[in-house]
């Protein structure tokens, strides 16, 4: 088969296009295999914060029982939370889990404000400040986190980049975001059971 120069004049443009798409692609794979690995070691860190959490609710919870033992539904709550965390096995189920057990504790930082006695309690005190320090820890990673996902998730929708994630299978990662009931105040009903 012989090329003519006519035939390759319109040949040459579409396989340099060619050429230097395969090219970009290479850099965007090293890219994306780079920003996986980020959001991998991030998301360790905010595991990292949420067992150190998870290890100090029992504390909190037992310190508080003594004081307000008509609360078994605040209670069952977290211990149902912080089961579902422990035996979360993604990154989705573990933000899942993370966010029923802040809305548990919520629950009981209002039943806590009923109980002045409590709140004078040196044990209680020094939970509370161990878990507001875990809560400001677990903040930040959880920001983190989130920052390394949204640069993949950039890197991952932009062309040429989209034909390479697509190409090898570069999954969407979850945002770590607040739980809708976040935004709303806790209901307590503090009336003694009959």
């Amino acid at each position: 088969m012989h090329i003519t120069r006519r035939h390759f004049a319109r040949i040459a443009p579409v396989a340099l296009i060619a050429l230097a798409a395969l090219s970009l692609t290479g850099c965007s794979y090293n890219t994306f295999v780079t920003q996986e690995e980020q959001i991998k070691a991030q998301w360790s860190q905010v595991e990292n914060q949420l067992q150190r959490r998870n290890d100090l609710i029992p504390n909190l919870v037992e310190t508080t029982k003594g004081f307000a033992q008509h609360e078994e539904a605040v209670y069952k709550d977290i211990a149902d939370a912080r089961a579902q965390l422990l035996n979360a096995k993604s990154p989705q189920e573990s933000i899942d889990a993370a966010n029923r057990q802040s809305s548990a504790l919520g629950r009981l930082l209002a039943v806590v404000e009923n109980y002045p006695q409590l709140k004078s309690n040196e044990q209680f005190n020094r939970l509370m400040d161990e878990l507001a320090g875990t809560e400001n820890r677990l903040a930040t990673e959880r920001m983190r986190y989130n920052e390394k996902v949204q640069a993949y998730d950039t890197s991952r929708r932009q062309f040429p980049a989209n034909l390479t994630a697509k190409m090898f299978g570069f999954k969407e990662y979850p945002y770590f975001q607040a739980p809708a009931d976040a935004k709303q105040v806790p209901k307590v009903n503090f009336s003694k059971p009959s």
